[in-house]
């Protein structure tokens, strides 16, 4: 089946146009045998936004719940949840509200970090990325950034990432916000499809950070005022390379709804063009209609 792009809404102004996701939204809502792990700060499952969403929050994880729903790692939790699983009868632009969301903390809600930027260590990361990994996550979703670690921490996440290529789980990551030339163990490992945001045009934000391995394996995304949920059910704005990625995940999880046979590799083939394999530090930006048909090629199914 052929997936036909509507015209209805100027891409410029609309993020899910941008990207040629409301086509394939219209396709499927997401399926729930596709659980996307979200590794990020605690989710507000109280939200209105949220109410019928298949929320999973893993028993042992650390730093469960939003005690504290003003917080940084709370808001962008729940943000990020938002975009991916909110109704869209509340949220008509989240992506996937059909698939299951595999909540792991890593950010930590105290009122400490009201206001602030959530953080975590390396190591907790790696360990989070196993946890959902082995509670059945098919994606990964990060949007958080890494700053230099220590070797240690370095090859525990680089061996998390070794594994999620093994069982054949999708990665998909932030580039950072520091408006520099720049990748991570995460960004540079090459099972991560990594992302970099932009805004009402195809070039990259000034905050984005950009690296060669975004332009041969990477993809650009909206990230300038996102709307998705805020604190004390309401909705918010936000920007950054955090917001882009859903854009990214969101879409893999579409396809793998579509397409449920379909293997990881053939996935990763169908979401990130060929052509963009080149000696660039910017990727080309999502095309969620294209990767769309491309799968079915793939999969060598009818396309019209």
């Amino acid at each position: 089946m052929a997936i036909t792009p509507t015209t209805t809404t100027d891409p410029l102004q609309d993020p899910l146009e941008k990207v040629m996701l409301t086509p394939l939204m219209a396709v499927t809502a997401g399926r729930s045998e596709v659980v996307i792990g979200l590794i990020d700060g605690p989710v507000d499952a109280g939200h209105p936004g949220l109410v019928g969403a298949r929320l999973r929050e893993l028993a042992s994880a650390p730093n469960r719940g939003c005690s504290l729903a003003s917080s940084a790692a709370c808001r962008h939790g729940t943000f990020v949840a938002g975009m991916l699983c909110a109704s869209r009868q509340f949220l008509p632009a989240a992506i996937c509200p059909g698939c299951t969301l595999l909540v792991r903390p890593i950010f930590s809600a105290s009122g400490a970090e009201a206001g602030g930027i959530p953080n975590a260590e390396p190591e907790a990361l790696a360990s989070a990325m196993i946890d959902c990994m082995r509670a059945g996550a098919s994606i990964l979703n990060l949007s958080i950034s890494l700053a230099a670690a220590s070797r240690s921490a370095d090859d525990a996440l680089s061996q998390s990432l070794n594994y999620a290529a093994n069982a054949g789980v999708l990665v998909v990551a932030a580039a950072g916000n520091d408006g520099t030339i720049y990748s991570s163990v995460i960004t540079h490992h090459p099972w991560v499809i990594p992302v970099t945001a932009c805004g009402q045009t195809s070039m990259p934000l000034g905050t984005s950070n950009l690296s060669p391995s975004l332009g041969r394996r990477g993809l650009l995304a909206p990230g300038e005022r996102i709307t998705s949920l805020g604190p004390n059910g309401q909705s918010m704005a936000l920007s950054g390379t955090s917001f882009a990625v859903p854009f990214v995940t969101g879409s893999i999880a579409l396809l793998w709804s579509s397409f449920p046979d379909a293997s990881a590799a053939e996935l990763r083939m169908a979401i990130v063009p060929q052509a963009s394999r080149r000696a660039a530090i910017v990727p080309p930006v999502l095309d969620a209609a294209a990767a769309y048909q491309r799968l079915a090629t793939i999969k060598g199914r009818m396309t019209a």
